[in-house]
Formats: structure tokens, C-alpha cells, sequence
């Protein structure tokens, strides 16, 4: 009874080790592929293997063999690869580290950190494996583009958490977490867009729309605007990015209401749907008959993530939501309403976001929080029309107003039926 008992219990460990086995084997299989590689697919098993039993015996016998075994298999591996009289374009330090993840991950499965320790071998494998498109991605990017992504790193990471997060000021309108966290927010869409337009290219007229959305559908307005303008050959071509542009918008504002406030997106959706759709109709007709693709530049946007940027748009969105929540105790729904308007013209985003943050406070209904949005796209569309009608040659604003038209057309038949 005794044997059989000790043998249950050395077979409890069973299913750790051949999770640590799997994991081996997934980064090894990607690293036997790779010919400068001294380190395969039974290695990194072994590895893996060796791992977890270290981290066994550490916890029952004695703890430094945990560290002393991570400290054989790294002067090992660099061994291996200081004593090789071959050229290869591997210098080995990807391997070495790989090889190391990969006994820390053994460990890791030993300590109960099964799921963890998976997901961190899918992420090693898939980091191994993409280092082509990984260097052309760095190529791509340039300095100012990660200035972008480290700004964006410094709004989020260190100005965000020591903000208070309570509400200040005249009807307790006024969080300057909250506030720097839609900053984040709308940065953080900005960034996506610009980054993905850098990576992906800018020769297709659905990318330069959508992305030129992402950033700002007023500034893909305006350039494409000018540049029909400047050259009349290019008006088929800028109503197409424009039209994506301004449908593009609607998926933004989708998103944002989603993480800012999940609870009003049912009621919300329809509105920002039935716009997406009428609007869809008329882009398609124009996307099919664009019958060749040209290579003009992406519109040259200030950085998303510039702290100055972010900080004009903290102070927009503060103002936006004060004046909301004043207007909107003195005068109703129609001071809101009026705000809505006004800041629409430029900025749908700072209406959107006090709207949300009013409605989460309770001090907005939810059919007026969706008038307050609804009546901002609508204002936003209109400055728009006026953009191509005034910037733009003749035939760019007849081809574009039915477009934008029918955006408009749907948003207003919606809300119509919601309220």
C-alpha cells in the first residue's frame, strides 16, 4: 500500500513535465527550421524538461539548484556558440535567450503557471518565427515614429496613474484621471491608425480612408479636398478616401463607446449602423468604378501622441464636459444640445466622450446622451460638406454629397425612430 501510494504520488507531477515537454517542442520546431541554429527541436524539449525537475527538486531539496541550472544551460549554449568555426549570419543571442525562456517557462509550469507558461510559448514561437517581417517593420518606422509610440508609452504609463482619479469642480464634472483617460483613449486609435498606414502602404484607397479616418477624417477631408483641386485627375480617387474616411469615423466612435461606456452601445449601435450602411451603398458604387489606384501621400498629420496634442485635447474634452453639464442644468436638453452642435463642427470625440461620461454619472439620459452624439456627427458631416464645397473642385463635392448625405440621412432616420 505504501508503493502505491509513493507511486500515485511521483505521478501527480506527470501532466506538469509533459506540459514542459510541448512547450520544448513548440519552440524547438521553430528553431530547427532556422540553419544557423545550434539549438533544435529535442534541445529546447530537454530544456523545458530540465526546467520544471529543477524547479522540482529546488522546492523539496535544495533552492539554489533552480539558479544553478538556469546558470549551466545559458554557459552552455554560449559555449557552444564561442567554439563554432563556421561564419554563420546567426551570432546565436536569439537561440541563447529562446533557450532560457524556455527553462524559465519549464519552471514556471512546475510552480502552477500552466496557462501563463503556454501563452508565453505561443508569443516566443511567434516572435522566432516572424523575424523577416519584424526587421521590415523597424525598417519601415521612422524616428519620429517612435517618438510617436514612446510619447504614447509616457501618456499612458506615467501621466495617467498619478492623476487623482475624483471628481472636481462645479457639478463634480471634472476627473482628471477619467479626462486623461480618454486622452489616452483617442491617442491610442490616432496611433493605430498611423502606425498601420506606415506599415501597410499607401497605395490602396481603401487603406488611405480607413486609416486616414482612424487619425482624423477632418484632416483626410481636407487634403484630398485640396489635392482635387490642384490635380482634377484625382477626384474620383479622393471621393473614395474621403467617403471611407467619414464612414470610418462611425466604427471609431463605436470603439470608443465600447470601452468608455458598454452599457448605452446596444442603444447606440443602431444609429451609428444605419448611418454606416446607407452610407457603405454609396462608397461601394464609387470604390467600383475607381479603376486605377495611385500613389499619392497619406495626409501629413500632427503626431497623435505629441504631449502637447494630448494636452489640447484633455482641455477640449474638459471644457466640452463642463459646459455640458452646465448648459444641461440651466437650459435642458437643449443647452446640451447646442453644445453638441458647436463642438461637433471639428471635434466629434470631445462630444462624444463628456456625452458618455455624463450618461455613466447619471446625469444625462440615455436618449439624450445618443441625441447629444447623433447631433455631433451630424454637425461634424456638415463642416466637412463645407470643407469640399470650398477647398474642393465641383465635381469632387457633387460626388461626395451623396455619400455623405446618405451617412447623414441615416444617423437622422435612427435617431428618429429611437427618441
Amino acid at each position: 500500500m505504501l508503493t502505491e501510494f509513493t507511486l500515485n504520488g511521483e505521478l501527480a507531477a506527470l501532466p506538469h513535465f509533459v506540459t514542459s515537454l510541448a512547450i520544448g517542442l513548440l519552440i524547438g520546431l521553430e528553431r530547427e527550421r532556422n540553419p544557423g541554429s545550434r539549438a533544435g527541436l529535442r534541445t529546447f524539449a530537454l530544456v523545458a524538461l530540465f526546467g520544471t525537475l529543477t524547479a522540482m527538486l529546488s522546492e523539496k531539496e535544495a533552492p539554489w539548484l533552480l539558479l544553478g541550472g538556469l546558470l549551466i544551460v545559458g554557459s552552455m549554449m554560449i559555449f557552444t556558440y564561442f567554439r563554432a568555426k563556421d561564419d554563420s549570419a546567426d551570432p546565436g543571442t536569439t537561440t541563447i535567450v529562446a533557450i532560457l525562456v524556455c527553462y524559465g517557462l519549464g519552471a514556471a509550469v512546475w510552480y502552477g503557471h500552466d496557462t501563463l507558461a503556454i501563452m508565453l510559448a505561443i508569443i516566443t514561437t511567434v516572435l522566432l518565427y516572424f523575424k523577416t517581417e519584424l526587421h521590415g517593420i523597424t525598417q519601415k518606422l521612422s524616428q519620429r515614429d517612435l517618438i510617436s509610440v514612446l510619447q504614447f508609452a509616457v501618456l499612458t504609463f506615467i501621466i495617467l496613474p498619478i492623476l487623482p482619479n475624483k471628481n472636481f469642480g462645479p457639478y463634480e464634472a471634472i476627473n482628471p484621471h477619467q479626462i486623461w483617460l480618454m486622452v489616452v483613449l483617442i491617442s491610442g486609435v490616432s496611433l493605430a491608425g498611423y502606425v498601420a498606414v506606415r506599415l501597410i502602404g499607401q497605395r490602396h484607397a481603401a487603406v488611405l480612408g480607413l486609416f486616414g479616418g482612424l487619425v482624423s477624417s477632418t484632416a483626410t477631408t481636407l487634403v484630398y479636398a485640396r489635392r482635387s483641386e490642384e490635380n482634377a485627375n484625382f477626384t474620383q480617387l479622393a471621393v473614395v478616401v474621403i467617403l471611407i474616411a467619414n464612414l470610418t469615423v462611425l466604427i471609431r466612435l463605436s470603439i470608443i463607446s465600447a470601452v468608455a461606456s458598454p452599457t448605452i452601445l446596444p442603444q447606440l449601435l443602431p444609429i451609428l449602423g444605419s448611418g454606416f450602411l446607407l452610407g457603405a451603398i454609396v462608397t461601394a458604387f464609387w470604390w467600383h468604378r475607381l479603376a486605377h489606384q495611385y500613389e499619392i501621400p497619406m495626409p501629413e498629420i500632427k503626431n497623435p501622441t505629441e504631449i502637447r496634442a494630448a494636452a489640447t485635447f484633455g482641455l477640449i474634452y474638459g471644457i466640452v464636459i463642463f459646459c455640458s453639464a452646465w448648459l444641461s442644468d440651466i437650459a435642458g436638453s437643449g443647452g446640451l444640445y447646442a453644445v453638441a452642435l458647436v463642438s461637433g463642427l471639428t471635434d466629434v470625440d470631445a462630444i462624444t466622450l463628456s456625452s458618455l461620461r455624463l450618461y455613466e454619472l447619471g446625469k444625462l439620459q440615455a436618449t439624450e446622451t445618443i441625441t447629444a452624439i447623433s447631433l455631433g456627427l451630424l454637425a461634424n458631416i456638415g463642416f466637412k460638406l463645407g470643407l469640399i464645397f470650398f477647398i474642393g473642385n465641383a465635381l469632387l463635392a457633387k460626388h461626395c454629397i451623396f455619400g455623405m448625405l446618405a451617412t447623414a440621412g441615416g444617423i437622422g432616420l435612427a435617431l428618429l425612430v429611437v427618441i
